[in-house]
């Protein structure tokens, strides 16, 4: 019970502390008689040490020194807890920024949410993953769908023509598990003889990744493969695989990158990754809600590029720059 009012407790010392933090700005930005900034919000799913995230917010960073903007960043602390993102989004929508952008938590359960914002005039952009309707300006987003099959051909060129495959997923229901889960598919749908024995997701979180991926071997001790669907989740199954002593065994195709994942590629653990390039959704993100605010029509929907990186091309320039992309501290 302690433990429960304790994380109550902190979810909602985070609104408060944001809704403080944004009603100062408000003042201060309402204060002056010509406004020196626009304010814009952007709300992602979690503030955690996920690379992806720390590289994504960089990008809204330099992006907000570029164009003169102050930025608030809000999120929960991971990415599992979609009623938290809702909780900030609406504690932010009573500040009026002049935009928000945000990296939706749930597909479906954000859609009130959102639609709050649309009828405020609040400009919404969104990156990385969306939500049904059509409540956004934009969708600053990787091409999830194209990249899950980018994975699953990656796994079915190290398989056998009949073979059993597994998906490790993140976080239910959101757009971008959605699509990737679908590009993975796609593929092995095509190829006869070859069993998808299931989806399992770790939640956004390691180490259930490794719980899930050591309980999904013990039920399917003749897998062949796994396709992982984020940073953790990859992270979480090649620990298995590795501890299990079945490097080679089971191969494995993961999302994103960190030095846990290089390590793994190293090792042959991890056989490829599809790494994306979140610097660039956080900054056209941004760059995107800025031209909105001034009044210029923007595309409904911008893609962003990823690309296969394995052991053999892993100490390319180009692809050294994605691995180990700078990040602010």
């Amino acid at each position: 019970m302690r433990t429960y009012s304790n994380h109550r407790f902190t979810r909602y010392l985070i609104i408060v502390l944001v809704s403080i933090g944004i009603g100062v700005a408000a003042v201060y930005y309402f204060s002056q008689d010509e406004p020196r900034t626009k304010r814009v919000v952007v709300a992602v799913k979690a503030m955690e040490e996920i690379e992806f995230w720390r590289v994504l917010i960089d990008g809204v960073n330099t992006a907000a020194r570029e164009f003169g903007v102050e930025v608030t960043v809000i999120g929960p602390p991971r990415e599992v807890e979609v009623d938290l993102q809702i909780e900030l989004l609406e504690a932010a929508l009573q500040q009026q920024p002049d935009a928000i952008v945000m990296a939706a938590g749930d597909f479906q359960r954000l859609v009130p949410v959102t639609e709050a914002i649309r009828e405020a005039n609040i400009p919404l952009v969104m990156i990385d993953s969306a939500v049904e309707g059509k409540s956004a300006r934009s969708l600053i987003a990787t091409d999830n769908y194209n990249a899950g099959q980018k994975a699953g051909q990656e796994l079915a060129a190290l398989l056998p023509p009949t073979a059993k495959v597994a998906i490790v997923s993140f976080v239910q229901g959101t757009s971008t598990q959605i699509d990737r889960e679908l590009g993975v598919r796609s593929v092995f749908e095509e190829i006869p003889g070859t069993e998808i024995v299931g989806t399992f997701y770790s939640e956004g979180m390691e180490s259930v990744a490794y719980d899930v991926t050591k309980e999904l071997l013990h039920e399917h001790p003749d897998l062949d493969g796994i396709v992982s669907l984020n940073e953790p989740s990859t992270v979480g199954a090649g620990r298995v695989i590795r501890e299990l002593d079945l490097i080679g065994d089971v191969k494995l195709v993961g999302f994103d990158s960190s030095i846990k994942e290089v390590k793994l590629l190293e090792e042959g653990v991890l056989q490829s990754i599809v790494v994306q390039k979140p610097f660039s959704i956080g900054y056209l993100g941004l760059k995107t809600a800025v031209s909105v605010i001034d009044g210029a029509k923007v595309p409904p929907l911008i893609h962003t590029d990823s690309v296969v990186i394995n052991k053999e091309n892993m100490y390319f320039e180009e692809n050294q720059k994605l691995l180990f992309p700078f990040v602010e501290e």
